[in-house]
């Protein structure tokens, strides 16, 4: 967990994405880094999106079931609203983890003027996707932090410099903020059998260097898959002058079959079919989908 093991191997880099620009909910605009073809690679992860929102613009009333969405805001605030009766905003460097479970209906529109952040879907394992529905909100002033030879972390879920989340993640999950200064490098620990990928928000020009300090560097809104086995993932911020903040995200693989029509996400066409009918007739979950809608 140290910025300086000598004996620390780190996991290579074996695929770097581009997070372009896509049209999401009404009006927004979001950059996609995982998508369907990285899921077998990443699992148990859905999908990542960096997003971009102003007013009017947002994600009205919409579903989900089967899977968890974690929304990090970076700037801004995002309101969301349930048909449960859920309603609150978070702020910049706020978290809400959300379980949909058997079934949410809600909405997350902008607060401010600008507002930004990302957003992960983790994979519920089969036993689990029909749960209730469950929040966990933390803001920023309780997420813990670490700091050491020009690192900070900011610890969403899992654990650096011997610092845990209080966050429970019934996926086992790591989510950790890095900010690295000029010349700084870091060594983080994960588990040998997790998939981890990194994804790049800021960055100098020759910045974010991973795996090994030969690579090649990685420019902002990147994706970095790492390989699978050793220690964990080594990054350097090559920059002189500029500060590399990433994200490094890394999550124990649930190895089970993923069938995902839009916002649900199941394990067989038999289950979507059967979520269809539940949202279309309101039931087995999505009994409110009729009468409610978001203020």
């Amino acid at each position: 967990m140290s910025s300086s093991s000598q004996n620390f191997v780190s996991r290579s880099v074996i695929k770097k994405v581009f997070a372009k620009h896509q049209k999401e909910g009404d009006g927004a605009v979001v950059r996609r880094g995982i998508s369907r073809s990285e899921q077998k690679l990443l699992d148990p992860f859905l999908m990542l999106d960096e997003f971009s929102v102003s007013p009017p613009a947002g994600f009205p009333d919409h579903p989900h079931r089967g899977f968890e969405t974690v929304t990090y805001v970076l700037e801004g605030g995002i309101t969301h609203q349930d048909f449960k009766g859920h309603k609150g905003t978070i702020y910049a460097g706020d978290v809400q983890w959300m379980t949909a479970g058997r079934g949410i209906i809600h909405s997350e529109m902008p607060e401010e003027e600008v507002n930004k952040g990302l957003q992960l879907w983790i994979n519920l394992s089969s036993n689990e996707k029909m749960i209730e529905p469950n929040y966990q909100e933390l803001s920023h002033s309780v997420i813990p932090k670490g700091e050491e030879n020009g690192v900070e972390v900011k610890i969403i879920a899992g654990e650096s410099m011997g610092i845990q989340s209080p966050v429970y993640t019934r996926t086992p999950t790591m989510f950790l903020d890095f900010t690295l200064d000029p010349g700084a490098q870091f060594h983080q620990n994960v588990p040998e059998s997790w998939n981890a990928f990194a994804y790049v928000l800021e960055s100098g020009e020759s910045g974010a260097v991973f795996g090994s300090s030969s690579s090649s560097p990685v420019s902002a809104h990147n994706v970095v898959v790492f390989g699978p086995g050793n220690d964990g993932v080594s990054v350097w911020n090559k920059s002189s002058s500029k500060k590399l903040r990433f994200v490094l995200i890394a999550g124990e693989p649930i190895g089970e079959p993923v069938v995902q029509y839009g916002p649900f996400v199941m394990n067989t066409q038999a289950e979507i079919d059967m979520t269809i009918e539940d949202y279309h007739y309101g039931k087995n979950g999505f009994e409110m989908a009729k009468f409610w809608r978001s203020q």
